[in-house]
């Protein structure tokens, strides 16, 4: 007999999260984010961050808000807080104000 297992609520994004990868990291939140009523993304790896890795996030967690289902980001990497401030983030209350985080940013 199969065993039935829940789906994975979570992703860890990659260390790349650059325009140049952007598409793969798009279609693995997208994935991730179809089997899941929430989703929690661990943002501990990124090692390169630009504006569309803030463009994905936003938009990944005004989808979730739209339609219910929270989207959590954890873990912040240095590169990712660096590159929300350089995006105009400047402070925890304006990210707050985006998404659900287990931790500060």
């Amino acid at each position: 007999m199969a065993e039935v297992t829940e789906p994975k609520r979570w992703l860890q994004l990659p260390p790349d999260c650059s325009i140049a990868s952007i598409r793969q990291v798009y279609e693995t939140i997208r994935e991730a984010f179809s089997r899941n009523d929430r989703l929690e993304i661990d943002c501990s790896a990124v090692d390169k961050a630009d504006v569309t890795s803030i463009q994905l996030l936003l938009s990944t967690a005004e989808t979730g808000k739209a339609q219910g289902r929270p989207v959590v980001l954890t873990a912040f990497s240095q590169s990712l807080r660096n590159t929300f401030r350089r995006a105009g983030f400047s402070s925890e209350a304006m990210i707050d104000q985006h998404f659900h985080k287990k931790d500060g940013v």
